[in-house]
């Protein structure tokens, strides 16, 4: 439990940060509950949208990415894994429209875009999990 945690707390961070460096990808805060239309959302409320939008992205990516994977492996070796990149691009793609199907979360203005924030995404997931595993510790079984 304590894993699955830490690495939505990574990807929250990794798409807050994807967000900063790359223009078509931006996150939409869900407003705050009972306040007035045109209201920005406070800290606690774009939180916890990048943090639904980490999990969502975990679960697309655990599941149908991997599925994918397996499908396309002879695809990935012919292409010596460029293709990952396209994968990825769409899989964020599809994220983007199920969070946009509750009414927030994560928005990409185009496939291109998509393939550039997911390459960033897992650049900065990677460099954020380099980090932070030192600190977390490995854990014994």
């Amino acid at each position: 439990m304590g894993r699955f945690l830490l690495r939505l707390l990574v990807n929250a961070i990794a798409l807050w940060l994807t967000t900063l460096i790359v223009a078509g990808v931006t996150v939409v805060a869900f407003p705050p509950i009972g306040s007035a239309p045109g209201t920005t959302p406070g800290t606690v409320e774009t939180v916890l949208t990048y943090l639904i939008v980490a999990l969502i992205f975990g679960v697309v990516n655990g599941v149908i990415g991997n599925m994918i994977r397996i499908v396309a492996f002879p695809l990935y070796i012919l292409t010596l894994g460029l293709i990952a990149l396209i994968v990825n691009g769409l899989l964020l793609l599809l994220v983007a429209w199920i969070s946009s199907l509750i009414g927030f979360g994560l928005h990409v203005d185009g496939f291109w875009w998509g393939v550039l924030g997911a390459l960033v995404l897992a650049l900065l997931s990677w460099l954020i999990g380099i980090i932070l595993r030192p600190l977390v510790g490995r854990q014994q079984r």
